[in-house]
């Protein structure tokens, strides 16, 4: 994992280059934002078991077969293994918004994770789903204006909402 100015380094180290002006404006406009950042995770971190919990609610309302005898979450072991599994993409979500950047999430969530499911028999457009019902969680969460650094947060949502997008695609 590569926090954004360990990347704008090494890719300036390999072009051989200084870190220029259009490089130090992106990461002065990131340290400006810390602050809307650090409040995101927060709120998406404190409010983890609800949004994941509501996301599961309103899938499994919806898609009732995934709770049935048979269902890919019948039996309290399988709805665990699910609720673990949705809290896992959220938390690596956390730190990929945190650190300004998608690789951990690549890294050590998503890679490899539509090869396991296809093999368990775990339906991707299942697990597609559960994670853009917890986008819409999260983003009402963290898009609440009551209590949160005062600014423009269209930006840092956007990207909130790219990394949920990121993981959907991955699994479905």
């Amino acid at each position: 994992m590569l926090d954004a100015f360990t990347k704008v380094v090494a890719q300036a180290d390999a072009r051989g280059e200084f870190v220029g002006g259009s490089q130090i404006d992106a990461l002065n406009a990131m340290v400006a934002g810390g602050f809307k950042r650090m409040d995101a995770v927060s709120r998406m971190t404190g409010s983890s078991s609800s949004i994941v919990a509501d996301a599961a609610r309103t899938l499994f309302a919806e898609q009732p077969g995934l709770i049935s005898p048979g269902g890919n979450a019948y039996t309290s072991r399988r709805m665990a293994a699910c609720l673990r599994d949705m809290e896992i993409v959220l938390r690596y979500v956390t730190y990929a918004t945190f650190a300004g950047d998608a690789s951990v999430l690549d890294d050590r969530c998503l890679n490899g994770l539509r090869e396991t499911y296809l093999a368990l028999g775990v339906p991707g457009g299942s697990v597609s789903e559960g994670i853009n019902k917890m986008k819409a969680a999260a983003l009402a969460i963290v898009g609440d204006r009551n209590g949160i650094t005062a600014g423009d947060c269209s930006a840092l949502l956007a990207e909130i909402g790219s990394y949920f997008d990121r993981a959907a695609s991955a699994v479905g």
